[in-house]
């Protein structure tokens, strides 16, 4: 006959690490492609994102140098109507 140890609190203790790391490792494959997935969605949005406001800069630009341009008009033909 074989001498077979007693199951104590250290084989019980064993085994829950034993499952809690498993899971954490079956999981964590899941995890980590998830984070990958969405790290590289957020580089894709946030440079979507800037060339927007660099074209909404670029419009206001425009719209900023027509108002001066009308500025101008209209003072050169308040000017005409003065005189």
């Amino acid at each position: 006959m074989r001498f077979q140890p007693a199951r104590g609190r250290r084989c019980k203790r064993e085994g829950w690490m034993h499952d809690i790391i498993s899971l954490i490792s079956g999981n964590g494959l899941w995890v980590m492609i998830i984070a990958v997935v969405a790290i590289g969605a957020w580089f894709k949005y946030r440079e979507h994102e800037l060339r927007i406001q660099q074209e909404l800069r670029a419009r206001e630009m425009e719209h900023q140098e027509k108002m001066k341009q009308l500025e101008l008009e209209l003072e050169k033909t308040k000017a005409k109507q003065a005189t």
